[in-house]
């Protein structure tokens, strides 16, 4: 069954099977990160935090900047800061 339909049936299993493993891949890498983020918050980290600062170091500098010039002119404008 090489051909179904003008479909390349071994090349779609193949980008199928692909996928289907990473899909794997993926699911295990995130089980090892909640249970990173679980020492962590058994030593005593707040993982919210830690959260915030992942998210935080994936931007460059100047859209970091940017994100807490923003962040503080609206505590201000909110008096809560």
């Amino acid at each position: 069954m090489a051909d179904v339909g003008g479909i390349a049936a071994e090349r779609l299993r193949s980008f199928i099977d692909r996928i289907e493993r990473l899909e794997e891949e993926k699911a295990a890498l995130a089980a090892d990160i909640r249970e990173v983020f679980g020492e962590a918050k058994a030593s005593g980290f707040d993982t919210k935090v830690m959260r915030q600062v992942l998210k935080l170091r994936k931007l460059d500098q100047q859209d970091r900047q940017e994100q807490e010039h923003l962040l503080d002119l609206y505590l201000r404008a909110l008096e809560m800061g």
